[in-house]
């Protein structure tokens, strides 16, 4: 392909590991690091070089991708990277870090020179592996032909929302999307438990909206994996998903806005994972919804 570049893959968690197959499976050449190195080493059936160090993953390479846990976690890892990175490499920061952490994560890029694009994705598990997620990118149109290739092998669109991406415009719409997304998804848990509670069998309320505007596939998908125990392997964890609520409640605060579900929710999932369910599909909210959260 007349396309092919060298793209340096940090942090293989869910998202990360899917996006760097895909990256792989369009024929450019890969790199990949992760802070728990077996949780890396998968991908070297793929194709994929493991590397032992941030900055052994990045050297020569023509696109860095960050998928990491937050902001903090991002700028540490790309301090590490330090050594291997040149002038003139694209960086696309594909974590979900809070309006303010791009910010941070854009001077960093500025102080050695690199390209930065601030592009996190819409979508979970499945469309990450198949390589069907929103990219959402803002970033220097100097440098768009280097890193679309990029997008265009994780994803199925992608929406520019500006040219500077330390403003952090995606990942402002970012915050919106997913402020929706757990919203929808803490209100799912709660109205089975609910039914629960007052022993109505969850059918007989999906009967009842069945085909109305208070219908939604999202709605039937994640009860579906409540009611038929498949939290595991998640879609999006209840711990990821609890830092972005908070960052979401965060970016409301700073900007005027007093987010009370985001707040709740927030809570919510973070109850949830101190019972336990960290690393289950965020659809295990449902659970705080009681103290004895085996039911």
């Amino acid at each position: 392909m007349t396309d092919q570049l060298t793209v340096s893959v940090l942090g293989t968690g869910i998202m990360g590991a899917a996006m760097a197959r895909n990256l792989a499976r369009s024929g450019h050449t890969v790199r990949v690091w992760n802070r728990t190195r077996a949780k890396a080493e998968p991908l070297a059936d793929a194709g994929a070089h493991v590397a032992g160090t941030p900055a052994e993953a990045v050297r020569g390479a023509d696109v860095v991708l960050t998928m990491l846990h937050d902001g903090p976690a991002t700028e540490a890892t790309m301090r590490e990277a330090a050594p291997g990175l040149r002038a003139g490499t694209a960086w696309v920061q594909s974590t979900t870090a809070g309006v303010e952490a791009v910010a941070g994560l854009a001077a960093l890029a500025r102080e050695h020179g690199l390209l930065f694009y601030d592009a996190p994705v819409l979508g979970t598990r499945k469309p990450a592996e198949d390589g069907q997620l929103t990219v959402l990118a803002a970033g220097p149109a100097e440098g768009r032909d280097t890193v679309t290739p990029v997008f265009d092998a994780v994803g199925a669109r992608t929406v520019w929302t500006g040219e500077d991406g330390a403003a952090g415009s995606a990942t402002r719409l970012k915050l919106v999307a997913n402020s929706w997304v757990l919203a929808v998804t803490a209100a799912a848990g709660e109205s089975l438990a609910l039914a629960k509670a007052l022993g109505i069998d969850p059918q007989a309320f999906f009967d009842l909206i069945a085909g109305g505007p208070l219908d939604m596939g999202y709605l039937r998908a994640k009860s579906g994996l409540i009611l038929e125990n498949r939290l595991t392997p998640p879609q999006f964890a209840v711990g990821t998903a609890a830092k972005d609520a908070r960052l979401i409640a965060r970016a409301g605060a700073d900007n005027g806005a007093r987010l009370d579900v985001a707040e709740a929710t927030a809570a919510r999932l973070e109850r949830a994972a101190a019972q336990g369910h960290a690393d289950q599909d965020m659809a295990a909210a449902y659970f705080a919804s009681f103290d004895d959260h085996s039911r």
